[in-house]
């Protein structure tokens, strides 16, 4: 376990990020604390990805490097991988498979 602020798997950018970029890869069963709590991972992460610091609603705002990168699709919890099968953009389309693997808009 990492102490505060001392993670050797996350990097935080901005201080008013809500996600952490991971700068070594993650695997299930890693741990962490992230802003205080105690985070199990239960998933592998690459390099570059993002996770949520804390618990992030549907709807809200994605913040990376101090700006809006775009909103949850979906509750995301602490420690949990946030890529475009969660995030959808704001600012330009975004093509994903939905859940009848259907190309959406």
């Amino acid at each position: 376990m990492q102490t505060e602020g001392k993670s050797r798997k996350l990097l935080r950018i901005h201080r008013d990020d809500n996600v952490l970029i991971v700068v070594v890869p993650i695997r299930p069963g890693d741990c962490d604390i992230l802003d205080g709590r105690e985070v199990v991972f239960t998933q592998n992460i690459a390099i570059g990805h993002k996770v949520a610091v804390r618990d992030i609603e549907t709807g809200e705002k994605i913040f990376k490097c101090g700006v809006p990168i775009g909103s949850a699709k979906e509750s995301i919890p602490a420690g949990g991988h946030i890529h475009l099968h969660n995030l959808k953009s704001d600012y330009i389309a975004t093509y994903t498979l939905d859940k009848d693997h259907v190309f959406v808009k």
